[in-house]
């Protein structure tokens, strides 16, 4: 089974904090890990360990981070597509605090594929699934090849402009930056799934309400990277051409596994 994502990669930093500093305020952190991750990276790395054979469209800033960024992910098993900007690969620091939330400090310019670019665009034909983090609206139009597309609300002014049927738009029911009102789209996604953490959440199949409830778990690791592996888990199951209710609560499970690991994939993995 194929399927692909499109979008964004970030180096991320995972530091201990006992909370996060409030304004003028000197707080000692532990440094935990260190790897390449992001929406799209996330997405990738999770579908190629379920088993999918996953093909990642992105770019990379050209240094050392951007490089090791790339090898990181091949080793996890993706089939990488990108190029490599003449900027540094963008950054991001996780404060993970002592009730193991964390809060995101990003650094630099997102990199993201262009329809233009060099990439063997076609091979997205060839895909059950496609998951969009991020892109130009070339790139999103070229996803569109592939039987299903998730997508997340996080880049809704991109959708828009792009203007494709969208089968499962991801949301949040409490983020600013992920909201998405009935309207925003046109056309309409087929499925629009709002999250709400441990209270599980709601979802719409052409405009009839639903709701569904979180995989009860405890936080061990911290809450990093969940979001991107619920819709992940979306797009995978979207390739096995899951019903709605299924592919959302597969989707549910595999992110509270998330949540029992130090960043968003299981240690030594």
């Amino acid at each position: 089974m194929r399927v692909a994502v499109v979008g964004h990669v970030e180096w991320v930093e995972f530091v201990d904090v006992a909370h996060v500093p409030v304004a003028g305020e000197i707080v000692y952190g532990t440094p935990a890990v260190a790897l390449a991750a992001g929406g799209g990276a996330v997405a990738a790395a999770q579908l190629a360990r379920w088993g999918a054979e996953c093909v990642f469209f992105t770019a990379f800033g050209d240094d050392e981070l951007g490089h090791r960024a790339r090898a990181e992910l091949v080793a996890r098993g993706v089939t990488v597509h990108a190029v490599f900007r003449a900027e540094p690969q963008r950054r991001a620091i996780t404060l993970v605090d002592a009730h193991r939330e964390r809060t995101i400090v990003v650094i630099g310019e997102r990199h993201v594929p262009h329809a233009h670019d060099p990439l063997p665009w076609h091979e997205l034909a060839q895909c059950e699934a496609v998951y969009i983090t991020g892109g130009d609206a070339g790139a999103v139009r070229a996803a569109r090849a592939a039987r299903a597309v998730v997508a997340t609300s996080r880049v809704l002014p991109l959708l828009r402009t792009a203007a494709i049927p969208i089968d499962v738009l991801v949301g949040s029911a409490n983020d600013a930056s992920e909201r998405y009102a009935d309207g925003d789209l046109d056309p309409a996604p087929h499925v629009v799934v709002r999250t709400n953490g441990a209270h599980g959440g709601t979802y719409a199949v052409d405009g009839e309400p639903h709701a569904y409830s979180a995989v009860p778990t405890q936080v061990c690791g911290d809450t990093y990277g969940a979001g991107d592996t619920f819709a992940a888990a979306l797009a995978f199951a979207y390739a096995e051409r899951r019903a709605p209710a299924d592919a959302i609560a597969f989707a549910s499970a595999r992110a509270a596994e998330v949540l029992a690991f130090r960043g968003p994939f299981p240690p030594g993995v």
